[in-house]
């Protein structure tokens, strides 16, 4: 049976309240995929979408999806 795990990856806000919009760095977002192996998890898929915040502002946020032998 498999188990999975949802995991949300998103910029901090400064960037886009300085800068008006953030974007997922590709080092940042390696690293993060990268622990998460080492706890055994594989990856599955994403979903990249861009939120807003404050009314004017926007981010950019990966929906993560993992996948392990339970």
């Amino acid at each position: 049976m498999k188990k999975y795990a949802v995991e949300i990856f998103k910029e901090n806000i400064l960037g886009s309240v300085l800068l008006g919009g953030s974007y997922v760095k590709a080092e940042k977002f390696e690293n993060f995929l990268n622990d998460k192996a080492k706890e055994g998890w594989k990856f599955k898929d994403f979903h990249r979408e861009t939120r807003r915040i404050l009314l004017f502002f926007s981010r950019e946020a990966f929906i993560v999806i993992f996948e392990r032998d339970n």
